[in-house]
């Protein structure tokens, strides 16, 4: 088993910056792929960006790219997600995620591991 673990999430304004982490912890001694997802009130579960652990290549929702870089730190088995340049509309509880298998799917089903969420609001 693999247990994830978010933080940072809090109140910004537009305009603002901040960096999510999640830390992996337990079985990680195979971990393929992490991403970032995020769950607007009444909306599903949207993907944000993804990283394969081994190369590094990333993959960006249309919606963060150029404000949003997800990077990750091996020897911490953490994976960050720096946000710049906040949207109202980037309000929502941030998912970090886990697969075995490489990859950068943008799909929630194809990750087995979930982190339980961390706010993040935007004031305009």
């Amino acid at each position: 088993q693999v247990q994830l673990v978010e933080s940072g999430g809090g109140l910004v304004q537009a305009g603002d910056s901040l960096r999510l982490s999640c830390a992996a912890s337990g079985r990680t001694f195979s971990i393929g792929a992490m991403a970032w997802f995020r769950q607007a009130p009444g909306k599903e579960r949207a993907f944000v960006a993804a990283i394969t652990w081994n190369e590094m290549r990333t993959y960006y929702a249309d919606s963060v790219k150029g404000r949003f870089t997800i990077s990750r730190d091996n020897a911490k088995n953490t994976m960050y997600l720096q946000m710049t340049s906040f949207k109202p509309e980037d309000t929502a509880v941030y998912y970090c995620a886990l697969r075995r298998r490489t990859g950068l799917p943008d799909t929630p089903r194809l990750y087995e591991y979930w982190g339980q969420g961390t706010q993040v609001t935007v004031s305009s």
